[in-house]
Formats: C-alpha cells, sequence, structure tokens
C-alpha cells in the first residue's frame, strides 16, 4: 500500500468532524444552504479519499496481479473494479 495512511486518517477525522458539525448546525435550525454547502464540502472531501484509494489499489493491487501473469487474478483484480464502478452508477 502506497497510501499516506497518516494524512488519509486525518482527512477522514477532519470529515468526520465536518459531519458531526451539520448535526449541530441541524439542531441550531441553521440556514438550509449554509447545511448543502457544508455537504457538498464533505462529499467533496470524500471524493478526494475515494480517489486517492482507489489509485494506490491500481498501482499496488491491480498492478501486482497483471505483473503475476496469472488470469485468474488478473480477473478478479479487473472484476473488483467493475463491481465497484457499477455501485457508483447506481
Amino acid at each position: 500500500m502506497i497510501i499516506d495512511k497518516e494524512a488519509t486518517t486525518k482527512r477522514l477525522n477532519r470529515i468526520e468532524g465536518q459531519v458531526r458539525g451539520i448535526g449541530r448546525m441541524i439542531e441550531d435550525e441553521r440556514y438550509c444552504i449554509d447545511i448543502l454547502q457544508q455537504i457538498q464540502a464533505i462529499k467533496s472531501a470524500l471524493a478526494r479519499v475515494e480517489d486517492a484509494i482507489l489509485k494506490d489499489h491500481a498501482a499496488t493491487c491491480v498492478a501486482t496481479a497483471m505483473a503475476s501473469g496469472k488470469e485468474s487474478e488478473q480477473r478478479k483484480k479487473f472484476e473488483e473494479l467493475i463491481d465497484l464502478f457499477a455501485k457508483t452508477k447506481r
């Protein structure tokens, strides 16, 4: 795994704090647009984490399967990616 675990954990902790903040905003009956803007910020931050992990997966797990020469391993990694992308379309 190439991904910077410390940086990713910090990013996820920040996102967790943002989510808790939205809960407080709702409790405080803050303006809807302000809440929606915070939700968009969280979605964007999660997308950046997702991109980093996907790139890491391609650079390590998928690359290892391709270099192995084992068709079953290559097919498995390819199918994992197809399944993941299919879920994001729903």
